[in-house]
């Protein structure tokens, strides 16, 4: 199966979906969300609501409902805001990991909260995005995907053109059996890293100290031939702007006119 096309799903011969899920995810709470401001001088990014439920609540609806058991979430802007929020959800185990001292990037804030992830393969998703699933859940296409032989990171990835809130030129250009290579630069890729993904921990293990990017370990990924990407199938929003944000809601209220703020 080409890993850039749709997931196929399995038959009876193949492992049931607990055993293949994934069990603990990382959701990235750190930013600053400056793109925002100043909505978000008060507001971390990860819990301004569109539909009534905070961003932070969507993704970990999102991961409860395939069955994650353990959610680890960084902090550093305005950190115990999302404390307080989240000591609320009692479906899914929740951790903190603290970066009020030094926020230390996507790569670094991943490094660091490696202890609490474990050794086994897990989601990270990005707290300033919302998706809807198509016909079946996008965590479960991922973990169907995924290739621990073959991969070191597995993206979710989204149309450029066809995406809510996004203005940029795409992020990765997808081979016939969905290995990734950057986009040549002024160029426009057919495909934007859609913020959710499955990263191998080992991965990890010769991470620099302190703040560094996820990018980093990309490149790293790509030169050996370990990076690939699965296109999502239904919605993605990206809530980078205020203009994003009105956005996403003004989709969800035409779309589901009788939701009401809970």
């Amino acid at each position: 199966m080409a890993a850039g096309g749709k997931a196929q799903l399995p038959g009876s011969n193949h492992p049931d979906m607990t055993e293949i899920m994934p069990k603990n995810a990382m959701i990235l709470a750190a930013g600053f969300g400056k793109r925002l401001q100043p909505i978000t001088d008060k507001t971390p990014k990860p819990m301004l609501e569109v539909a009534g439920r905070t961003l932070l609540d969507h993704i970990i609806d999102h991961l409860a409902a395939s069955g994650i058991e353990r959610v680890v979430i960084n902090i550093h802007h305005l950190g115990s805001l999302i404390e307080q929020h989240i000591s609320r959800r009692t479906d899914v185990e929740v951790l903190i990991s603290d970066e009020s001292d030094q926020i230390l990037e996507t790569g670094g804030g991943i490094a660091k909260a490696l202890p609490l992830l474990g050794e086994d393969p897990f989601f990270v998703i990005n707290g300033d995005i919302l998706w809807l699933d198509g016909p079946t859940p996008a965590l479960q296409r991922l973990a169907y995907t995924w290739d621990q032989t073959r991969m070191d990171a597995l993206l979710l990835l989204h149309s450029t053109v066809e995406a809510y809130g996004y203005d940029g030129r795409g992020d990765f250009i997808v081979d016939p059996e969905g290995a990734l290579i950057r986009r040549p630069e002024r160029e426009i890729s057919p495909y934007l890293f859609a913020g959710v993904q499955i990263l191998q921990a080992r991965s990890l293990s010769e991470a620099p100290v302190g703040p560094f990017s996820l990018n980093l370990i990309y490149d790293q990924a790509i030169e050996k031939a370990r990076l690939f990407g699965l296109v999502h199938d239904g919605d993605w929003f990206h809530i980078g702007t205020a203009g994003g944000l009105s956005e996403a809601e003004g989709y969800f209220r035409q779309r589901f006119p009788g939701i009401r703020r809970r």
